[in-house]
């Protein structure tokens, strides 16, 4: 009788044992990682943005030639923005994509051809490809120009240096410039060296700090107002505004402004992180996890944490230590809340890896890979490899930036729009 009842017992596991052996199907990473943002939307709903008050500047498009800067962030109720006001009568002849393209699937870097968008049938200029700037031709016949994309707030994230050279074109070519604002999900607080003219670049044209605190509609009133243009020209331009938004307020992004910058944590850690650009410390591109891990291979034995970088087409075709082991810092459980909490960017990090990396020489030398940018250009300024080099402890690093954010911060009040 034992042996019977425990034949039944086997019998009625079998199928659960079968289920368990079964060849567990690689999960979509993707799907998962715009599950994630899309399962904080708590602090989105109470944000009307630009994009979603039609009412506000369907008049101004009306019986217009329309051209529309825009890629995957530009969402109007879920929709893109392009199909939208396309569906509310408006003629939008022409589309310009930032870095990362008009559908934001091109990896960090990489050069994006112009063409047709095979969804629409709209002509698309790339302005991250043979020219940052659309050229007369590029406008002509436009009579308006909408500018519809997220910012994370950070001074080196290319889309406000996609922003400038826009509002230029539009104001050499007299094209009136409407910007759909967005919330900055980094807008809390303002931090980091002010850059300094002659570090000026793509990934940097601004004297302001790493992190400015402005939307992107308010960061385009301040180029207008300070005289950034090429020959001091202004745009006509204007930004409609959010509804519910205040600087303070944290905002998750319902979807990804970029193909590494994949959920919140990253979009937090991004200002902090990106500096180690510029330097032979990978960031995690070659991951599913990207600016959420820090490494390199000659920190093996000092670190037990490791991560290995490989080719992801669309993420990072080629990263830096590609194959092989990295050992660093996992940030992905670090809590970012600090960043509120302190109004600081984390310049620890930074100290503590160029401490331990054992070949002082290699640490910012970009020279040694295409993967590499100049951490000069990355910080603004030369001073803070100078500083890191030096041993100087991180008080003395922002003692010598406070004078530049006091100015900072006090120009940035006359273009605030939000508390």
């Amino acid at each position: 009788m034992k042996r019977y009842l425990l034949q039944l017992v086997a019998l009625s596991l079998l199928p659960i044992f079968l289920s368990c052996t079964k060849k567990v199907k690689k999960p979509n990473t993707s799907v998962i990682i715009n599950k994630q943002m899309e399962s904080k939307e708590s602090s989105v709903t109470s944000v009307t943005t630009g994009a979603a008050q039609t009412a506000l500047y369907l008049p101004l498009l009306k019986g217009k030639r329309v051209g529309m800067v825009v890629n995957q962030t530009s969402l109007i109720a879920g929709s893109h923005s392009i199909d939208k006001l396309k569906a509310l009568g408006i003629t939008i002849v022409k589309a310009f994509g930032p870095e990362h393209g008009f559908r934001g699937q091109a990896s960090a870097g990489a050069k994006v051809q112009s063409g047709t968008d095979p969804q629409t049938g709209i002509s698309v200029v790339s302005l991250y490809g043979s020219h940052y700037k659309p050229t007369k031709e590029d406008v002509s016949g436009l009579d308006i120009m909408v500018f519809d994309i997220q910012d994370v707030g950070a001074r080196f994230y290319t889309y406000i240096s996609t922003l400038h050279y826009v509002m230029e074109a539009c104001a050499e070519n007299g094209i009136p410039l409407i910007v759909l604002d967005r919330p900055n999900p980094n807008g809390f607080y303002i931090d980091g060296p002010i850059l300094e003219t002659k570090y000026a670049s793509f990934i940097g044209m601004h004297p302001v700090p790493i992190v400015h605190g402005m939307t992107i509609g308010e960061y385009a009133k301040m180029i207008n107002g300070e005289g950034w243009l090429k020959n001091k020209v202004r745009c006509n331009l204007k930004v409609i505004q959010m509804k519910g938004y205040k600087h303070s307020m944290p905002y998750t992004l319902p979807v990804k402004p970029s193909p590494n910058l994949n959920t919140q944590q990253s979009i937090l850690l991004y200002p902090s992180l990106c500096l180690f650009e510029g330097t032979i410390i990978s960031q995690g591109r070659g991951t599913y996890f990207p600016f959420q891990v820090l490494g390199a291979p000659e920190l093996v034995g000092k670190y037990t944490f490791s991560f290995k970088p490989v080719s992801i087409p669309g993420m990072s075709e080629s990263p830096l230590h590609q194959n092989q082991s990295c050992y660093g810092l996992d940030l992905r459980n670090f809590d970012t809340g600090i960043f509120q909490k302190t109004g600081k960017l984390n310049l620890q990090w930074l100290i503590e890896l160029y401490k331990a990396y054992p070949d002082k020489e290699k640490f910012f030398d970009f020279k040694q890979s295409k993967q590499m940018n100049n951490f000069d250009k990355l910080a603004g300024t030369q001073a803070l490899r100078n500083q890191i080099i030096a041993g100087k402890t991180e008080s003395e690093i922002r003692k010598s930036w406070e004078p530049g954010l006091i100015q900072f911060k006090e120009k940035r009040k006359k273009y605030l729009l939000y508390q």
